[in-house]
């Protein structure tokens, strides 16, 4: 499945172009992280094709300014915290009382290449807010995802999930050092797992889930990084602002990079497919060389491992 397909788009596509002439009245789409950065552009682009679009936010105050004029976004009025399992628990239930179903599901909140930090269970950060969380929203969601016959689920992933493949043994860094881009990579590659669970668990039930990477954006998800370690990534123009002064087909603005999860959202291309790791508005190839700039690794896209994953995710975490 994971071959590219005949398309004309690329790296330089933006949101507007995927979404044109896909009429979303009637969908409802859950979209965490939907405030800012590229969940704020999904956020306008499915609400302006006519979905309703449900924005739950850590910060509720933050959310409310960045959706306002946003036809169709409704922002969950509490907080809702990844790292927080009540959290979770109450927005599913708020969910489950006004809405019969869900059409789209975008998991795209997340953290990166913070210090050492635990949640209030004691699981490494970054796996709890990237992917942890995640999971149990979603195994919450799923009757409502299948009412829906036809959902699609969105898991944002990284070109990141190269550093580290998930660590079965000890994926909460109780043993071995402590490394942000290790443990940010496994986060990554543990969605990536994540949505080929999804896929083969669920298509029986027309429930199809696709991994995105979205490119390198600068946004607040950089935030923990310093000037020194983002120039280092080359995201320092040369005025000294954080960003590129050239975009290619890693470096993206934030349209272009939301316009694969748009793709993987709503594209009719995509029919029949799920289970697959996209990037530039495609399906990504399998990346076997370790100095291959595009593609997925055979790790976050193993089936077995995506079902291990699911399956012991209860036993291995708190």
């Amino acid at each position: 499945m994971q071959k590219p397909l005949q398309t004309s788009y690329t790296a330089r596509t933006k949101t507007d172009e995927v979404i044109q002439d896909i009429d979303l009245i009637g969908k409802v789409a859950i979209i965490t992280g939907g405030y800012a950065g590229l969940g704020l552009e999904t956020t306008k682009t499915l609400a302006f094709a006519g979905s309703t679009v449900i924005v739950p936010a850590r910060n509720v105050e933050k959310a409310k300014e960045a959706l306002v004029g946003i036809p169709n976004a409704i922002l969950y009025p509490a907080i809702f915290d990844l790292s927080k399992r009540s959290t979770i628990d109450y927005f599913l239930q708020w969910f489950n009382k006004n809405y019969l179903k869900l059409d789209i599901l975008v998991n795209s909140a997340g953290i990166m290449a913070i210090p050492l930090t635990r949640d209030e269970m004691g699981n490494e950060m970054q796996l709890s807010a990237n992917y942890l969380g995640h999971y149990y929203l979603t195994k919450g969601l799923l009757p409502k995802l299948q009412r829906a016959n036809g959902a699609r689920v969105v898991n944002l992933s990284s070109r990141a999930h190269r550093y580290s493949p998930f660590h079965f043994d000890d994926p909460n860094f109780n043993k071995s050092q402590y490394d942000k881009w290790i443990a940010y990579g496994q986060a990554k590659t543990a969605v990536s797992l994540f949505s080929v669970a999804i896929d083969e668990l669920f298509k029986k039930d027309l429930i199809r889930s696709f991994t995105v990477h979205p490119g390198s954006i600068v946004t607040g998800l950089s935030s923990n990084l310093s000037d020194e370690e983002l120039a280092t990534m080359g995201a320092i123009k040369s005025n000294g602002e954080r960003g590129y002064d050239q975009y290619n087909d890693e470096h993206k603005t934030i349209s272009e990079g939301a316009a694969t999860i748009v793709w993987c959202a709503t594209s009719p291309q995509l029919e029949g497919f799920g289970g697959v790791y996209c990037e530039n508005v495609n399906i990504a190839p399998i990346s076997t060389e370790k100095n291959d700039k595009v593609g997925v690794k055979p790790w976050a896209i193993d089936k077995d491992l995506a079902l291990k994953l699911w399956n012991e995710t209860p036993l291995l975490f708190r």
